[in-house]
């Protein structure tokens, strides 16, 4: 694969700067409650918490457009929040780390996704989730596209799909048809739901597993992960297919028929929590910034070992990701 310099990451990176990146799907609010364990119920036998801090972050699409922001890009975000006090934190959060908010729908029928952890002495206990996982109806589905309209010259659009409602089929396919009309690259993070309507993308990037399971195809040698990934390409007329491979890094497939493979970059792995939104968010930045698709693969992937080196999700750091390049390289 690609041996990236330390003199062309940063070039690309600060090409980055100021470009408008539209990222497309399911928002949600991450909260956490910390606290210490000493002792157990003596109603159930589970550890009671004593409660120290709540705090919030985004999740989600909405993390994506973190990284985004982290990497010097200007993030505008468009999905569905609910008409409730979530909304508020979710969006006050937005616009306070300088994500523009403006296209994101608020649905009084639907309640904002809250995704709530419980943590004693720095272990998670328990999750809670407060979502609704039917799709989007047309009304939010015009919304967005109309705002996508309005603001039209993106240097790239992502569409983030985590099965919760907001990427929907007749979404994807207005979404791509007006990249098409506008000359705009589109990067996928897809879910299971609409795997095969994203058709003609600059890059559809699923993981090992997404893979396996639409097309029904086991993925336990180099030579069956050769096959889904042409597989793909073909069933989706994509430019590339970059598929995720966990500690195996990555696998690079062009229309062109090359194939390239990305090791992975971790030094070491303290949580892999958000690393696939790091992943999307630095490969449309990179290749937005003029990074052939394989630059912005192996930056992407160096990104991605960053954010898994940090516990909890986390956004990656311009010079974090400069030093990992330069620890590589020499």
């Amino acid at each position: 694969m690609l041996n990236l310099s330390v003199d062309r990451a940063k070039e690309i990176i600060q090409n980055v700067a100021n470009r408008r990146i539209a990222v497309i799907g399911d928002v949600m609010l991450d909260r956490y409650f910390w606290g210490s364990v000493s002792r157990v119920s003596p109603e159930a036998p589970v550890p009671v918490v004593d409660l120290e801090s709540e705090t919030f972050h985004l999740g989600g699409a909405a993390n994506v457009a973190a990284n985004l922001k982290s990497l010097g890009a200007r993030p505008y975000l468009f999905g569905v929040l609910g008409c409730d006090k979530f909304a508020d934190i979710f969006i006050d959060i937005s616009q306070k780390i300088g994500i523009e908010p403006s296209g994101l729908f608020q649905d009084g029928a639907r309640p904002t996704t809250l995704k709530t952890r419980i943590i004693g002495n720095n272990q998670q206990l328990l999750r809670l989730d407060l979502e609704k996982r039917t799709a989007i109806d047309k009304s939010a589905i015009d919304f967005i596209i109309r705002k996508i309209e309005e603001t039209d010259d993106f240097a790239a659009i992502i569409l983030q799909d985590y099965n919760k409602g907001a990427i929907t089929a007749e979404l994807i396919h207005l979404v791509i048809e007006f990249a098409k009309s506008k000359s705009i690259p589109v990067f996928v993070d897809p879910k299971f739901a609409n795997f095969f309507e994203y058709n003609e993308v600059t890059l559809f990037k699923p993981n090992k597993r997404e893979a396996e399971l639409a097309l029904n195809l086991e993925i336990k040698s180099d030579e069956a992960l050769n096959e889904a990934g042409n597989q793909l390409l073909s069933k989706l007329k994509a430019d590339n297919v970059l598929i995720t491979l966990g500690s195996e890094g990555m696998r690079l497939f062009k229309s062109n028929g090359e194939i390239k493979s990305v090791p992975t970059r971790a030094r070491k792995v303290a949580d892999v929590s958000g690393a696939g939104d790091t992943v999307i968010a630095t490969l449309a930045a990179a290749y937005s910034a003029g990074a052939t698709v394989e630059e912005a693969a192996t930056l992407a992937n160096f990104a991605a070992g960053v954010v898994c080196e940090e516990p909890g999700i986390v956004s990656v750091q311009i010079d974090k990701l400069i030093n990992a390049v330069k620890i590589f390289s020499e």
